[in-house]
């Protein structure tokens, strides 16, 4: 299929953009990657009026280092973040999960702010946002604010974006010191969308296990020191709190036990990275 007639704005700067979304609202897209975006053109799903590119605005590039946390503007593609030199010693967890997302020529042009905005349940990096505790920095002709990625994410593919605003950049804590790391995925095919995908962060105090493609948006569990069985009984009693749900790719019995053993085995992974 083509796309719906629209018009077509390149942005000068974010002056321009804010002044776009401020003007039509729930009738502009935005688009920097275009990996989402596109094919919901193209099969109709989407129909705006006008789409909005801000791909090219110098104020969306790059990745800085801003105390004990990095700041990935909306225009930094997903293979440039996996190409950073600093990516395994400041946000080990995103070294482990961005060959998950998609293929090479995906990364290539997709943005890590876009699957932040896309909001896809399965999708590995609002995963890692929320385990991280990342925020989200939002932008309008209004002003900007800051938004946790536990708040941000309210539904399937629904986030608390409102319709004058764009992302701007996500801000994710680094590394810390004596934590360990860990991410695992199981999908049809390498590059799918994942059935069901962990992610681990333990300390000396407390596993945290974040778990993505059961609910519709992605979950996060603390347990804190909790080890042996009775860890096992508590992730047995998180399985069941998702509200999974029986689709093509799986039942959500299957589900539930997947997290029940890959969390498991995401947890111990996190934990000889830690010791």
């Amino acid at each position: 299929m083509k796309p719906a007639r629209f018009d077509y704005i390149r942005a000068g700067d974010l002056a321009e953009a804010h002044h776009a979304l401020a003007e039509f609202g729930n009738d502009a897209r935005l688009i920097a990657g275009g990996q989402t975006l596109m094919p919901m053109l193209s099969m109709r799903l989407v129909r705006p009026q006008v789409v909005v590119d801000i791909m090219h605005l110098p104020a969306l590039r790059g990745i800085e280092t801003t105390g004990n946390a990095i700041r990935i503007g909306a225009g930094v593609r997903q293979a440039e973040l996996l190409a950073w030199p600093k990516l395994a010693e400041q946000l080990p967890l995103l070294k482990a999960a961005l060959p998950w997302v998609g293929h090479a020529q995906t990364r290539s042009r997709g943005t890590v702010c876009g699957s932040a905005a896309h909001a896809d349940p399965s999708a590995e990096i609002p995963l890692c946002l929320l385990a991280l505790d990342a925020t989200i920095e939002l932008s309008s002709r209004r002003g900007r604010r800051r938004v946790a990625a536990a708040e941000f994410f309210t539904g399937m593919m629904t986030t608390a974006r409102a319709e004058n605003e764009l992302i701007e950049a996500v801000h994710i804590p680094a590394r810390q010191t004596g934590t360990g790391y860990a991410f695992n995925e199981f999908g049809r095919r390498h590059g799918d969308f994942a059935i069901v995908a962990c992610a681990a962060i333990v300390t000396a105090a407390n596993v945290r296990l974040a778990v993505g493609g059961v609910a519709d948006r992605p979950a996060l569990r603390d347990f804190g020191a909790l080890d042996g069985k009775a860890l096992d009984d508590a992730l047995d009693v998180f399985a069941w709190t998702l509200d999974a749900r029986d689709d093509l790719h799986a039942t959500a019995r299957y589900r539930r036990e997947l997290v029940r053993q890959m969390g498991r085995e995401t947890i111990e992974e996190a934990r000889r990275w830690h010791a």
